[in-house]
């Protein structure tokens, strides 16, 4: 297998930590070198923050230039938009299509990005309600494991691996939720 990077972003408080915590330990299990890289920058205030995540056979360096990330998770729409110069060519991206409103927005020193659905649409994103799903499910809190779904099927790690790595990390009260949040996730990227 050659090296396959992924890149997820988001703001603090989304769970990214979490999604990357799956990713490794699924790629570990399926027998691959896994190096992870987080950067957490001011995420206790909401600010951005972003997980490196590459997987192969032999993994030399954690590092994303732009250009390089296979599969792109955005956990925030906006954040998204701040990625995009990573993905590579032919690349996945999977993007919650919610817009978290940042301070300096709220105070009046910046205004949000305008036209970002169809800025991300063009740019060949699947956009996941992942937010409206997890809720519909009754636990708003695994939005982050319903992007874990869809990156699953962007990433050819059998199923059962994800959802073992996913029964062991979560609190064992919130198994069943966020193994049905990653179902409903996959469902969502595939459209089946």
């Amino acid at each position: 297998m050659k090296t396959t990077t992924i890149l997820l972003v988001g703001v603090g408080g989304q769970g990214t930590i979490l999604a990357g915590n799956l990713l490794a330990m699924t790629a570990a299990e399926a027998g691959l070198d896994v190096k992870v890289s987080e950067i957490h920058g001011m995420s206790q205030r909401g600010g951005s923050v972003s997980t490196v995540i590459r997987v192969g056979e032999h993994v030399d360096s954690m590092v994303c230039d732009p250009g390089c990330a296979d599969v792109i998770v955005a956990f925030e729409a906006v954040e998204a938009l701040r990625a995009q110069q990573f993905l590579a060519e032919g690349g996945h991206l999977f993007v919650n299509d919610e817009q978290v409103v940042p301070v300096s927005v709220n105070i009046g020193n910046f205004e949000m990005p305008t036209n970002v659905e169809a800025r991300l649409a063009s740019m060949g994103a699947k956009l996941i309600p992942a937010g409206d799903i997890a809720r519909e499910l009754g636990s708003p809190r695994s939005t982050n494991v319903v992007l874990v779904g869809a990156l699953s099927t962007a990433i050819d790690f059998d199923a059962s691996l994800w959802r073992e790595a996913i029964t062991k990390r979560v609190p064992p009260k919130t198994v069943d939720a966020n193994l049905a949040a990653f179902e409903a996730g996959r469902t969502a990227a595939t459209g089946a």
